[in-house]
């Protein structure tokens, strides 16, 4: 069995994207994201139907590789597929994994921070999954402007948040079965409850209809939402 995240404790005081981390990353996600497996494979399977040959696939957050590989291994050549990192362990990881398609010039890996700019690509899929909840409340606007001028028209944005239920009590059902998930998961509640801590203020989420109305105000006329469970959720939105 490969590294486990049971027990992972962030070599700071606030969560950051580190080597520890990244060792134990897809483990984590598993443990920690209900329904991950079902998550990831409709994100595929609904960006398939939207990618179209000799345009760009753009992932925003791309961590490990795992929302581009299945693509790239689908379409091959016939595309351009750009990841945007900012983590540094992260980016050694993904930039070894996809180096054979780097050196073909197939995959390029950015190092890009979404607060300071935005890939110039002509995109007909761009995937953010997990990704925009970690910037700043202010720049998420702009950053979802960015993604729709940068989408081919009839391109595909495929959005997946965690969010905060659209009222307190709600959001507190939510969340008490999400701990428990995670319990069942192996987690401890001391170590749920020091993740916890060290994402405040890291990891901001919305409410899902304030996420919808960040879609409609970026420009986005066609939006409907794919996946649910409980704080977790994920859109996938067209442009006209």
């Amino acid at each position: 069995m490969g590294d486990s995240s049971l027990g992972h404790v962030p070599s700071g005081r606030h969560w950051e994207f580190d080597g520890s981390v990244a060792a134990v990353f897809d483990d984590m996600l598993r443990r920690s994201i209900p329904q991950y497996e079902v998550m990831r494979h409709a994100v595929t399977e609904l960006a398939k139907h939207y990618v179209k040959p000799n345009t760009a696939v753009l992932d925003l957050g791309c961590a490990l590789g795992e929302a581009l590989a299945p693509l790239a291994e689908s379409f091959g050549a016939g595309c351009r597929y750009l990841g945007v990192e900012v983590s540094g362990p992260m980016l050694e990881a993904v930039r070894n994994r996809f180096r054979l398609l780097i050196d073909a010039g197939v995959v390029q890996i950015l190092d890009l921070d979404l607060r300071q700019g935005f890939p110039r690509v002509s995109a007909s899929v761009i995937l953010s999954v997990l990704t925009i909840q970690f910037t700043p409340i202010e720049h998420r606007l702009r950053i979802l402007e960015d993604i729709h001028t940068a989408l081919l028209p009839g391109g595909a944005f495929i959005f997946v948040e965690k969010v905060i239920g659209a009222t307190a009590a709600l959001d507190r059902d939510f969340v008490e079965l999400y701990y428990e998930f995670k319990r069942a998961g192996g987690y401890t509640s001391e170590e749920i409850e020091r993740k916890r801590l060290s994402l405040e203020g890291v990891l901001v989420p919305v409410t899902a209809r304030w996420n919808e109305e960040l879609l409609k105000t970026a420009g986005f006329k066609q939006a409907d939402c794919f996946w649910r469970w409980m704080n977790f959720a994920g859109w996938i939105a067209i442009k006209s």
